[in-house]
């Protein structure tokens, strides 16, 4: 599936794309596991378009910057305003390359 083609709302989103930027983590308190959770923005991009992605913990010391990720059973959500892909506790995030 190509970035372009993602909408809110879509579930089981496999994409495969680069990673073209990481925002600094942030400390965020989790209400589900009652601890404190890093979360960061990436931009992954592939020959369609562009969207944000949502990495947590160890998800962000995984990846870099112009790595290759491969997403799968992931799904689409809208936060103010954005849309964002998310891999969730069912979905895998693999880096290619």
């Amino acid at each position: 599936m190509k970035i372009a083609e993602l909408n809110v709302g879509m579930r089981s989103v496999s994409v495969t794309a680069k990673i073209v930027e990481i925002s600094e983590p942030k400390e965020v308190f989790s209400r589900f596991s009652n601890r404190l959770n890093r979360v960061a923005t990436a931009i992954i991009a592939d020959e369609s378009g562009k969207i944000n992605l949502s990495l947590w913990n160890e998800q962000i010391d995984k990846v870099k910057v112009n790595d290759t990720i491969q997403i799968n059973n992931g799904y689409v959500t809208e936060f103010r305003g954005v849309k964002h892909l998310n891999v969730g506790k069912y979905g895998t995030l693999e880096v290619l390359k």
